[in-house]
């Protein structure tokens, strides 16, 4: 991966992150920064798993990837949000 590619990743995963979150109903307690490293890493992760299931690479928007990585954001911030909760 290039040096460009890594960039454009963390740019998507901060939207994507941000997506997630709000996805996720009431309020969540963990900050930006959270937010933002959750997003970053549902990314990567997603586009592996869509990689892994021949939908990365389609004609026209990824749809299905881009709902991949967001349902692990939100993942992402609801399970640190409960972490967060407890303590």
């Amino acid at each position: 991966m290039e040096i460009s590619g890594i960039i454009s990743a963390i740019v998507i995963g901060i939207v994507i992150g941000v997506l997630g979150r709000l996805v996720v109903p009431g309020r969540q307690r963990i900050g930006i920064l959270w937010t933002i490293v959750i997003g970053i890493v549902a990314a990567f992760i997603g586009t592996a798993i869509a990689a892994g299931i021949g939908v990365a690479d389609t004609k026209g928007v990824d749809w299905i990837e881009w709902l991949i990585q967001i349902a692990l954001a939100a993942l992402g911030v609801a399970a640190l949000s409960k972490v967060k909760v407890r303590h």
